[in-house]
């Protein structure tokens, strides 16, 4: 049972960053995942996230779609398996699934699921009760739901949904046996006190898999001009202890990763972080796949 507490874990959060990230390699092994996601459907998101470029809320510059075909996501699938990827994410913008084509995102699960070596993944919003035991009975390995922040800063990031919303969905997941994807993004605004509620949180939560995204500022969100608000000493600082208090997680580097160094990167990846998403991410562009095997290879590690 974890038993690190707040104070504790404060304590960690400003040793040496030199003891600090000795302290959190112990807790690794020599394996890096790779994943991938789709897009699936884009934008005019009701929700008012004020991070997201996909909310109907902002005059923001990206092209919204409808739901992309099931050929389209296998194809895609398969792409990402060439690039080495074990996993692969169907992800949709909206706070819940759209039950109109719900049918056709649990298609695409089966489909993804049918290529040899690739485990599925959905990100489709907060789910109800019957959406969960649907997904499950679909074969859908992995649900992917982000806390995105603490609970006592998610009111300056959302209104529109609570971050109990999002926690109740994380639990629904896991009663109906999958997998669970939760992470957060850094760099909102939240204080170093609340960067370690949020590793008390997840451990709470127990995911198999934590998502690490840095905030990438979008233009005309209101967080636009939140460049300053995290640099990457307390980027590496938090993903350490992240990983002390989920020993049995992965953490794993999604969206924003570019705004640390190549050698913090590497850094990271040899001390705290044990997963990738590759490719492309939801509305930003990311980082080619070769060059992240390249990476994790040069280092040891084994791909899996």
């Amino acid at each position: 049972m974890f038993t690190l507490n707040k104070k504790d874990l404060l304590d960690l959060y400003n040793l040496d960053l030199k003891e600090l990230l000795n302290i959190s390699s112990k807790l690794m092994s020599n394996e890096v995942s790779f994943c991938s996601l789709i897009n699936a459907r884009n934008g005019r998101c009701s929700q008012n996230c004020k991070y997201c470029a996909q909310s109907s809320h902002y005059r923001t510059d990206i092209e919204s779609y409808p739901l992309v075909s099931i050929e389209e996501v296998k194809k895609a699938a398969i792409e990402a398996k060439s690039n080495h990827a074990s996993r692969f994410a169907i992800v949709t913008s909206g706070k819940t699934p759209d039950e109109s084509d719900f049918s056709a995102m649990l298609q695409m699960i089966k489909e993804v699921n049918s290529i040899g070596g690739l485990k599925s993944c959905a990100s489709i919003g907060i789910l109800n009760e019957d959406q969960a035991k649907a997904l499950a009975e679909a074969g859908l390995v992995r649900f992917h739901h982000n806390i995105n922040t603490s609970r006592s800063y998610y009111p300056e990031v959302c209104t529109t949904h609570t971050w109990d919303e999002r926690f109740n969905t994380c639990k629904l997941a896991k009663k109906y046996g999958l997998e669970l994807c939760c992470g957060v993004i850094l760099g909102m605004g939240e204080s170093v006190e609340q960067r370690v509620e949020m590793a008390l949180e997840l451990a709470e939560i127990e995911p198999e898999s934590i998502p690490i995204n840095i905030l990438m500022p979008i233009p005309q969100t209101p967080f636009e001009n939140y460049f300053d608000k995290i640099d990457e000493e307390n980027i590496l600082r938090t993903l350490a202890v992240f990983k002390i208090a989920n020993p049995k997680s992965v953490l794993r580097f999604c969206g924003g990763r570019m705004r640390l160094s190549a050698q913090n990167q590497s850094l990271a990846l040899k001390t705290c972080v044990e997963g990738m998403m590759i490719g492309n991410y939801l509305t930003t562009v990311g980082r080619n796949p070769a060059e992240d095997y390249k990476t994790v290879k040069d280092l040891g590690k084994i791909i899996i």
